[in-house]
């Protein structure tokens, strides 16, 4: 009788201590201010969490980070998984439930070894210095009061419209398209695309050449209070960043 009463009240004292180890420390975090070129996936392997964990943390519903922002990383209790810790803390049983089971109890658990292959960083797009220096005049021309994101949604609908087998394969192409009796982009049109840039919008330009994040493909931007086009209206809607609808 003594052994039912025993092993049932070591498991449960086990379970508790485990348990309490692990929301002592579960709430351990990193601050990290971001750098250029840094993307969530990275972080997720530079401090061992996944990138749900991180966007969980800053209360993220989307993978976009930015350059000088500052993001909280929660981190492993004590460096192991959840699995280690409980296997740490178990607490040895009566000597008479041990003596039963000792061969198969006390073996070492083994960790599987995960091989995971390394994952090469995005490789940034070559364009010229001109043509870097034409789409920063374009960025600062279309997104001019609009925050940074939104400069940046700007860039990268130019370089995904420079992938994209619907427009012409360059930046200086893209930008200098003809559609019907005017130019794609308004800035052109009406001469503003030859104000110089502000540092942001070269940063912008940057930095959307480093990005793998593409804004899910967009390929078109419009203000929905400005635009007259009803077509534009009808693109699926990926994003709304500050005065401007990103469609693909």
């Amino acid at each position: 009788m003594k052994k039912s009463y025993v092993k049932p009240l070591f498991m449960m004292l086990t379970a508790m201590f485990a348990l309490g180890s692990i929301q002592s420390v579960a709430v351990a975090e990193t601050k990290y201010k971001v750098i250029k070129g840094d993307t969530l996936g990275q972080l997720s392997k530079q401090y061992g969490v996944t990138i749900k964990d991180i966007m969980d943390e800053n209360n993220r519903t989307d993978d976009w980070i930015y350059e000088g922002e500052t993001l909280r990383i929660p981190e492993k209790p004590n460096g192991q998984d959840i699995d280690e810790l409980i296997l740490d803390t178990k607490v040895p049983e009566e000597e008479a439930v041990q003596a039963a089971e000792t061969e198969e109890s006390n073996q070492p658990a083994e960790a599987e070894e995960v091989k995971t292959e390394p994952q090469p960083a995005p490789e940034a797009m070559s364009i010229s210095q001109g043509e870097k220096d034409l789409l920063a005049r374009l960025v600062e021309a279309e997104a001019k009061g609009e925050s940074y994101e939104g400069k940046l949604g700007v860039a990268i609908v130019v370089l995904n419209r420079v992938e994209s087998q619907q427009f012409p394969n360059s930046v200086n192409g893209v930008i200098m398209e003809v559609v019907g009796t005017s130019y794609a982009f308004s800035p052109v049109q009406n001469g503003s695309i030859n104000k110089p840039a502000s540092d942001e919008a070269h940063r912008a330009v940057e930095e959307a050449l480093m990005r793998k994040d593409r804004l899910n493909d967009s390929i078109y931007f419009y203000n929905p209070n400005t635009a007259t086009d009803d077509w534009i209206r009808s693109r699926q809607v990926v994003k709304t960043i500050g005065n401007h609808v990103f469609a693909k």
